[in-house]
């Protein structure tokens, strides 16, 4: 054989190089595809994580929907609104003495006082001379309502005495706010994510003048006055053995000039079906080691090295992990690996049918944790099992997405195992981050609050109102009747107006407002 034809020394380490390279380079291809389909399914995918198993044939279409003939609806019986409207052309030219004017397309609804001296036996002795006039500004939804308590003054003849009733008493002194003002004010704000400096705006196109910082001072006073109730409800979720905790950020105050401060949301889901965010400035362990202090149980989370952190220096916190943050590890494996991937989550279903049929059978307390040991601890070892094997094939890659998602697993184990043992335990946080969803929706809308108080105010608010939608109440009748009784209520039983609460003892009666009676 020809010397000339063998590859030389030099030859064989090129060869060698360019190998290498080639692979280094292949690795990275993948890593970048991967980035961009993730980019991709953020931009242009489905955002739901159910999976698809298993395609029905017998699935409706659209096509069958079209070919059915439509149900021929009954139009609903049309409910006639009334109100009186003042004439125009009045010369105080709208103004009153609190400073609310209003233009004359603005409806003014007339409340005429009862007065006792009219009503008994010397009703003789008094002639009505005239009225004394208090306007407030009130909301019905989606308008405005001017209320014009009109207050006889009142003469008595034999002595020739003037007297008139007092104005009825306002959620704040000397304020031109009704409550019903107030509650949809924090309704639109909180709950339908219309920013003060919209609904400002709106009051303008409905003839309303009234300064924004006006509509500011009275979100901030609301709320300083529901925080009682608020604090009230953060010891009733404490009081729950097993709490879910997450984090999301805002931006909130002046750090420097053209830079926001960075701010976080902490809410804390307890077993009775309540949220209460709790607001710090700090993303450490600080506020763990505040809210916490005196607090033992479960703390359920996501892989955060935050809730480690602290859980593992208590010895009287267990940590327990979600199993969706696992499984959406293994989402964005899917492309590179579909085979293996698709066991994983085939596993991961398994768990989730059982926890299907424990919600079926309203399971609790020891049932539910005989039947987790029975049915879901074969499918959690089974994906456990599956996970060691995997990590023994030599063709994955540090790289490779599924290694990260098998690592993410194996290194969380223990703590993906605590909900077998513990029956409060959810096997993830998915009702945590339903509730939580408000802020980043305001998020898109307020864009940030203005200072570290306003951050506060924004928790004691949204505490309450997702509080009220998970017990299943009315976020405006809540409002309506929590600002009126509040300032009478005796401080030491505020605990009677956490939303639970107030729907067994207040719930079927509630104070309305004055536009309601």
């Amino acid at each position: 054989m020809n010397e000339s034809a063998l590859p030389t020394t030099a030859s064989q380490q090129l060869v060698e190089e360019l190998l290498a390279v080639c692979g280094s380079l292949k690795q990275e291809n993948e890593t970048l595809k991967a980035q961009l389909d993730w980019f991709k399914r953020q931009l242009f995918g489905q955002k739901s994580e159910k999976r698809q198993v298993i395609q029905n044939p017998d699935q409706v279409t659209i096509a069958d929907i079209l070919t059915t003939p439509p149900e021929v609806s009954v139009p609903a019986p049309k409910e006639i609104i009334t109100y009186t409207r003042r004439k125009k052309g009045r010369s105080d030219n709208c103004v009153t003495e609190k400073g609310l004017r209003f233009t004359d397309d603005v409806p003014v609804e007339i409340i005429q006082e009862n007065v006792p001296e009219l009503q008994g036996e010397d009703a003789d002795h008094y002639e009505v001379i005239d009225y004394k006039i208090t306007r407030r500004l009130a909301q019905r939804p989606g308008s405005y309502v001017v209320l014009e308590y009109r207050r006889p003054v009142l003469r008595h003849k034999p002595t020739q005495t003037l007297s008139s009733p007092p104005a009825p008493a306002g959620i704040f002194d000397k304020s031109l706010a009704d409550v019903s003002l107030l509650a949809g004010m924090l309704i639109d704000k909180f709950v339908h994510h219309l920013p003060l400096h919209r609904q400002h705006h709106r009051m303008i196109m409905s003839g309303i003048t009234i300064s924004r910082s006006t509509l500011t001072l009275l979100v901030k006073k609301t709320a300083e006055l529901l925080r009682p109730i608020f604090e009230a409800l953060l010891r009733s979720v404490l009081a729950s053995r097993v709490v879910a905790i997450d984090e999301t950020p805002m931006k909130v105050g002046r750090k420097e000039k053209g830079k926001m401060q960075n701010a976080w949301f902490w809410p804390v889901y307890g077993v009775k079906d309540e949220a209460v965010f709790t607001f710090s400035t700090s993303k450490s362990v600080k506020h763990l080691e505040s809210l916490l202090e005196n607090w033992q149980g479960v703390v359920l989370s996501d892989g955060n090295p935050v809730y480690d952190s602290y859980c593992n220096s208590r010895d009287d916190i267990t940590l327990a992990q979600c199993w969706v943050h696992a499984r959406r590890y293994f989402i964005k494996s899917e492309q590179a690996e579909p085979a293996a991937t698709g066991q994983a989550l085939a596993l991961i279903g398994d768990l989730y049918k059982t926890e299907a049929v424990i919600r079926d059978k309203t399971l609790t307390g020891s049932d539910k944790k005989a039947f987790r040991q029975l049915h879901a601890k074969p499918a959690v070892d089974a994906f456990f099992d599956w996970c060691q094997n995997e990590r023994q094939r030599i063709d994955l890659t540090p790289q490779n997405p599924l290694t990260k998602a098998i690592s993410y697993a194996c290194n969380h184990e223990q703590q993906m195992r605590v909900f077998l043992e513990e029956p409060d335990v959810s096997p993830d946080t998915n009702h945590l981050e339903r509730a939580l969803r408000c802020i980043p929706m305001g998020r898109k809308n307020d864009l940030f609050c203005w200072t570290e108080l306003g951050g506060e105010h924004v928790g004691i608010v949204q505490s309450l109102l997702v509080t009220c939608r998970l017990q299943g109440i009315d976020p405006y009748r809540y409002l309506v009747d929590v600002l009126q009784r509040i300032s009478l209520h005796p401080a030491r039983q505020v605990d009677d107006l956490i939303p639970r609460n107030w729907k067994e003892r207040f719930g079927d009666n509630p104070l309305k407002a004055p536009l309601d009676k």
